[in-house]
């Protein structure tokens, strides 16, 4: 018998596989297994071993982290490598109110952890809680001011376990889904005090005594709480009772709640008895708006984080490093970019640059750059400080041409609508959307071309584009980076903008630029269009850099813009392919400027073989374009 294949180990190779062994026999070698009912023992058998190796193939296959499907295999497989993955995570807001105690005599002032105020969000209200009480000592005319107050989206729940040294490998399983972990406090009841202990940081500093807490992820997306055995951290002693509260969320339903109404419980004290406080509260100001909710990390994002923050050794040296932490630390995160200061020219040592691009919004807000900057401080090195910079968006704008044959395409209006959507595909893919992103001109014109048999060529330009946000009524100078070469034309007009106005020169202003002899730099200029004559206003406005990719305009004072806060500056890239460097992010902008026409190649479809008729469009930006 020939040597079996063992690889191949579908359900017709097995029962093929059956046959042959059973022909190598002697006392089967002319026997009809198809005609026999000894078919269906051969199915039967077929049948397991199929099963059976199907079985193994999955096990094994759930023995790896990157191609088990199994959440709870891949979360025990993270875990084997110290990675815990992150929970569901509580939209955040900030709140601020007021409580007039004036006719209380109130000591003190404590808002219950529990329910805060109800949130309103498109769809319904949701419920906004906090985890740990909040005392407040009212001011001298009684005004107790609750500031800045940071609450969570979800509802607010308690457990109670009680130890028992008798039930072997006892474990302390919290009930709910969708539990925020960040939210979890733990007290336990010992011989009737009550000690409150911590989420377990650091193995360092753990001892025998440490009163500390591990949480730890199981079936069903539930959360199992674990303690010490009285070497490294304090065991709970048999018959304590341990009380662990957490919030339980929506997750990202909770995000953009701007109105909040007070519904929470406030107590003072009197006579050593906490009374309600029921009258005086002031209505709710809203300082941040509720944002961060998120869902519990998915398998994908687990097998993806988990070797590179392993890799990183939970410390942030590399700007690797980094960019494993963030997504880590803070889960609105759609890519993040972090580079040294040593990369700069001039170089700024010391320091390290950091830039995210959320999920949701365009910009980090302030309170989520300090959180992170935060969370960092327990891996970063001494010495290296962390700036965050603003996303800055390089837009994209094509103008291509689509020739077809009309042979082929019966429905033009139909053809440019399937061409969009390849462009907007394009758009969206892992090519483009990450910092260090790249714009491939050559998979951009196949996109296109791909989309039906009759288009025949297309011919795409490229621009770049930045919006400068101008400080209005103010002197300043501006600095705008594309990170890209600039196509050079000795004739000037490489640089072009959107109109704006200055507080000295009446009528719209324009900006443009000249290169110097060498093509390497040259100068800004503003100017003016009057009876479509070129005025210049400014001779020596600013300097472009062509092979930095940037536009510095000295100072100016901006009154307006034509533009809703903002002045358009597009440039011509030297390459079609476009880098995204250091803070940019690419945008391919398929909807503002952006131009698809659709030309019939009379060659091609034959209505015009001599090409008399056929006109190609041009494969440059036309040098008589003074303005955006």
């Amino acid at each position: 018998m020939s040597f079996t294949q063992f690889t191949n180990l579908d359900f017709n190779t097995l029962r093929a596989q059956i046959k042959d062994y059973l022909r190598s026999n002697s006392n089967f070698t002319d026997f009809d297994f198809e005609g026999s009912n000894f078919s269906i023992l051969i199915d039967t058998l077929a049948y397991n071993s199929y099963i059976t190796a199907y079985n193994t193939n999955m096990a094994v296959n759930e023995s790896f982290i990157d191609s088990a499907v199994l959440r709870e295999n891949v979360v025990s497989l993270a875990r084997n490598i110290g990675y815990v993955p992150r929970s569901t995570k509580s939209s955040t807001a900030t709140i601020s109110f007021t409580v007039d105690v004036s006719s209380l005599d109130a000591p003190s002032v404590r808002l219950n952890a529990g329910l805060v105020a109800l949130g309103a969000v498109q769809g319904g209200n949701y419920t906004f809680s906090i985890p740990e009480n909040i005392t407040v000592t009212p001011t001298s005319n009684g005004i107790a001011s609750f500031n800045n107050i940071s609450i969570f989206e979800g509802n607010y729940l308690t457990k109670l376990f009680t130890v028992d040294n008798s039930q072997t490998n006892q474990r302390f399983i919290l009930p709910n889904q969708n539990i925020d972990t960040s939210s979890i406090r733990v007290e336990v009841v010992e011989n009737g005090d009550s000690f409150t202990y911590t989420a377990y940081t650091n193995i360092f500093e753990v001892n025998s005594q440490s009163r500390l807490f591990l949480i730890q992820e199981v079936d069903d997306e539930r959360y199992q709480i674990m303690f010490g055995d009285n070497i490294l951290g304090r065991k709970p002693s048999n018959g304590s009772v341990i009380r662990v509260s957490y919030i339980v969320t929506n997750g990202v339903e909770g995000n953009n709640a701007t109105n909040f109404t007070f519904s929470g419980t406030l107590t003072y004290p009197v006579g050593g008895v906490s009374t309600n406080i029921t009258n005086n509260v002031s209505p709710i100001s809203t300082i941040q708006r509720s944002e961060n909710g998120d869902s519990i990390e998915s398998i994908d994002n687990v097998k993806y984080l988990a070797p590179r923050v392993y890799a990183s050794q939970y410390r942030a040296v590399t700007p690797n490093d980094y960019k494993s932490l963030i997504p880590f630390l803070y889960p609105n995160v759609d890519s993040v970019s972090a580079y040294g200061g040593e990369e700069l020219d001039p170089p700024e040592f010391g320091k390290v640059y950091i830039t995210v691009k959320p999920k949701n919004g365009e910009v980090l807000s302030a309170v989520a750059k300090d959180s992170i900057k935060n969370d960092l401080k327990k891996y970063t090195v001494a010495g290296i400080k962390q700036e965050f910079l603003d996303l800055m968006y390089l837009y994209v704008e094509y103008n291509t041409t689509v020739s077809y044959d009309s042979g082929f395409v019966s429905d033009s209006l139909n053809l440019q609508t399937r061409i969009q959507s390849a462009i907007q595909s394009y758009a969206k893919s892992p090519d483009i959307n990450s910092f260090g992103g790249r714009l491939k001109y050559s998979k951009l014109l196949s996109q296109i071309d791909k989309v039906d048999t009759g288009i025949t060529s297309n011919i795409t330009t490229l621009v770049m584009r930045r919006n400068m946000i101008p400080a209005y009524n103010t002197v300043a100078t501006y600095e705008v980076c594309y990170g890209n070469k600039f196509h050079a034309d000795l004739e000037g007009f490489n640089v072009r903008s959107s109109a704006f106005k200055l507080d000295s020169v009446e009528g719209n202003i324009y900006l443009t630029d000249f290169p110097n002899n060498d093509q390497l730099t040259g100068i800004v200029k503003f100017f003016k269009i009057e009876n479509g004559v070129v005025t210049y206003v400014n001779n020596n406005a600013g300097t472009v850099d062509y092979i930095k990719g940037e536009v510095i305009l000295f100072p100016v004072n901006i009154s307006s813009t034509s533009l809703s806060n903002r002045v358009e500056i597009e440039v011509t890239p030297e390459s079609n392919d476009i880098v995204a460097k250091e803070n940019l992010y690419i945008v391919l902008d398929t909807t503002g400027n952006s131009k698809l026409n659709l030309l019939e190649d009379v060659l091609v479809s034959g209505s015009n073989i001599s090409g008399t008729n056929y006109i190609p469009p041009s494969s440059f930006i036309s040098n008589k374009k003074y303005t955006r």
